[in-house]
C-alpha cells in the first residue's frame, strides 16, 4: 500500500444557492445547497460542482453532507475525482471532513484514495484545507 502524502492549499466559494425542503419555519428543517468552489495549492480545480443536503437543528446550527466533483490536478497529476463531505456548523463557522469516493479517480488520478478537512470561520474569503492521499 502506498505511503500517504499530505498536501495543503486554499479554496474559495461562489454561487451558493440554497433552497428549502419542506416548511421554512419547521425545526428541525432541511435544505439543499449548490456551490462552486475553486481550489488552489496541492489541489488545483476551478469551478467544482458541489451539492449539499443541510439539516438545520437551530437558527444557525446543524450538520450537512454532500458530494463534490473536482476536475483539475493533485500535485500536478491531472484528472477528476469525487469527495464525500460531512460537516457541522454553528454561528461561528463550519468544520468539515471529506473522503475520496472509492473508484472515482480518472486520468492520472485513477486509484486515488484519501481524506482531509477544513475549518471555515464566518467572514473568511478563502479557506485552508489539508488533504492526505495515496495513488494505487
Amino acid at each position: 500500500m502506498p505511503t500517504p502524502v499530505e498536501t495543503r492549499g486554499r479554496f474559495t466559494f461562489a454561487d451558493w444557492e440554497e433552497s428549502p425542503v419542506g416548511a421554512l419555519d419547521a425545526a428541525p428543517r432541511l435544505a439543499r445547497a449548490r456551490v462552486a468552489n475553486t481550489f488552489t495549492g496541492g489541489v488545483e480545480a476551478a469551478g467544482t460542482s458541489c451539492d449539499y443536503t443541510i439539516a438545520y437543528t437551530g437558527e444557525s446550527t446543524g450538520s450537512y453532507s454532500g458530494m463534490e466533483l473536482l476536475s483539475g490536478s493533485v500535485d500536478g497529476r491531472k484528472g477528476s475525482f469525487v469527495l464525500e463531505e460531512r460537516g457541522t456548523f454553528d454561528a461561528g463557522g463550519t468544520v468539515c471532513r471529506f473522503e475520496v469516493v472509492p473508484g472515482s479517480g480518472t486520468g492520472d488520478l485513477v486509484g486515488l484514495t484519501g481524506s482531509g478537512g477544513f475549518t471555515y470561520r464566518h467572514g473568511d474569503t478563502s479557506v485552508e484545507y489539508a488533504f492526505s492521499y495515496a495513488l494505487a
